[in-house]
């Protein structure tokens, strides 16, 4: 099955058209988005993969405010065994997971949570190279090709200290002024409530699609990119596409039933340290340009995911 962040880049996919058809209306909010964030603050050191970087900081942020994440997704990336770190990855895994045990969903998945309170006597060095490590094991579920991976420098015989020991010194000085720059500016924003993070929804089971956190019925986008290119001087301005507007709006529309009860969305620009958040009747009816009834536009947007999505999958051969 394909994910939402693939259909979404992909301008053939019928999911990208019935959203850009749906909701035209787009470049002013990008603009005010670009003229709110300001300058960036944490700039990425060189030579850092952005999207195992990005997934790492991920992992941290959830860490800062679920009592229970989910590290089920890196679980399945050490089963697929496309990398020689099976003893390595199930060292870690077991550490984290605390005495528990992977358990199958209803939906025929696994499930495995980590208590991170656990280990509140561990220094910042070793959460950023455990986020990193999780971040390379799920991209043994997620990417196309992992043969360039820093797991295969591992082995049958390597330990969870191994693993830990692949992210490089900047990697985790970038992880950890992104974590504390968060802990500042995002943390005290989010609303009081319910927390959930790493979630799935009713239309998971027609696309996949594991959104960022939710808190108090706002859901929340983590991006840590480095913005748009880089200006005369250097410095960057804060970049909103519009697949990560059309990645918010895949999301809430895809909780049919309305099961967390989402009324804001947001993103929030890890490096830039600014949280953007958005009514979710008033961001939809902007970009509609009219008034829209959600629970309509759910239902169409399920047809879209049920209806027009396999054929077009079939035909591209998936």
């Amino acid at each position: 099955m394909s994910a939402l962040t693939y259909e979404v880049k992909d301008r053939q996919s019928p999911v990208a058209a019935w959203l850009s058809a749906t909701f035209p209306y787009h470049k002013e909010i990008q603009a005010e988005f670009r003229s709110a964030a300001g300058p960036q603050q944490v700039l990425m050191p060189a030579g850092v993969a952005p999207g195992t970087q990005g997934a790492a900081i991920d992992f941290w942020l959830r860490m800062q405010v679920d009592p229970m994440p989910s590290i089920a997704l890196p679980l399945v990336g050490l089963l697929s065994r496309r990398a020689p770190c099976l003893r390595a990855g199930q060292e870690l895994l077991g550490e984290l997971a605390a005495g528990e045990s992977p358990r199958r969903t209803h939906e025929g998945g696994v499930e495995l949570r980590m208590r991170p309170s656990d280990f509140g006597d561990r220094d910042d060095e070793w959460w950023a190279r455990v986020c990193y490590a999780l971040a390379l094991l799920v991209e043994l579920y997620r990417a196309a090709a992992v043969e360039h991976s820093r797991l295969m420098a591992l082995d049958a015989r390597s330990s969870a200290a191994d693993l830990l020991g692949l992210a490089n010194d900047a990697e985790v000085a970038d992880l950890i002024q992104m974590r504390d720059l968060a802990a500042e500016r995002l943390l005290p924003a989010l609303p009081a409530g319910p927390i959930a993070t790493g979630m799935t929804f009713d239309g998971s089971a027609d696309l996949n699609a594991d959104a960022d956190l939710i808190a108090g019925g706002m859901l929340v986008d983590f991006k840590a990119g480095q913005g748009g290119k880089p200006r005369a001087d250097g410095t960057r301005a804060a970049s909103l596409g519009r697949t990560d507007l059309d990645q918010l709006l895949g999301y809430a529309l895809m909780d049919y039933s309305d099961q967390y009860g989402i009324d804001t969305v947001g993103l929030f620009a890890v490096r830039f340290g600014y949280l953007s958040a958005w009514p979710l009747a008033e961001l939809i009816e902007r970009m509609a340009g009219r008034q829209i009834d959600l629970a309509d536009l759910r239902s169409r947007f399920a047809y879209v995911l049920q209806e027009e999505l396999p054929p077009h999958q079939a035909r591209r051969g998936w």
